[in-house]
């Protein structure tokens, strides 16, 4: 089992780094996160007390994960991605409001399922839930859950098509898509892609 690697320029507090996990230069891993295996964070990151990364994440530089934030096994994050979990934010030093800091009833957390892929630059408002392999595009807003395999763009997020695990968006012809680079075939109905998906997705495990 190789250990975690720690770049000598990175302060890492936690005691929860996974094997084989590389943290890169000017990153702070406070005390309480919990990092899986296999995972690679870049440079200019910090992931606060509270957040949890599953195995094989890639967090790409820049990127601030707070606490209540949930990344599953496989999740892309690319950089300068913003993540929030308060909903009502004040200053907690703010007398009118630092009743409401008192416990945690202020946070909501953001869940990222299995696989799914955030582009640069996204916004992900707090308690919202993206979906396993869904991919929501560079510098979108999401403002409310993501199903699984949706492709997301815009501001704020809206949903323009379908994607493959494997990363590939899918074209319909007459309700059947087969990807076009792992050769995956999948069935749509109405709002969703159907049990080809689902037994796929499986097989993906």
């Amino acid at each position: 089992m190789t250990p975690a690697y720690i770049h000598p320029a990175a302060l890492v507090e936690s005691q929860e780094i996974g094997s084989e996990t590389r943290i890169w230069a000017f990153t702070h891993v406070m005390e309480g996160a919990s990092i899986g295996t296999r995972c690679n964070i870049g440079e200019h990151c910090f992931v606060e007390c509270g957040a949890k990364l599953g195995n094989n994440v890639t967090v790409k530089n820049g990127t601030m994960i707070w606490d209540g934030v949930i990344l599953e096994d496989g999740v892309f994050i690319g950089p300068h991605v913003l993540f929030t979990n308060d909903r009502y934010p004040r200053s907690p030093r703010l007398q009118e409001a630092k009743s409401r800091y008192v416990g945690k009833e202020w946070l909501f957390s953001t869940l990222v399922q299995r696989g799914a892929s955030i582009g640069a630059g996204a916004t992900l408002l707090a308690g919202v839930t993206v979906g396993s392999f869904a991919m929501v595009g560079a510098a979108t807003v999401v403002t409310r859950d993501v199903p699984a395999c949706a492709l997301m763009v815009g501001v704020p997020a809206r949903q323009i098509g379908w994607v493959c695990p494997c990363g590939q968006p899918l074209k319909f012809e007459q309700g059947v898509a087969m990807c076009n680079h792992c050769h995956r075939q999948y069935t749509n109905q109405s709002d969703s892609i159907g049990p080809v998906l689902a037994a796929n997705l499986a097989a993906a495990s």
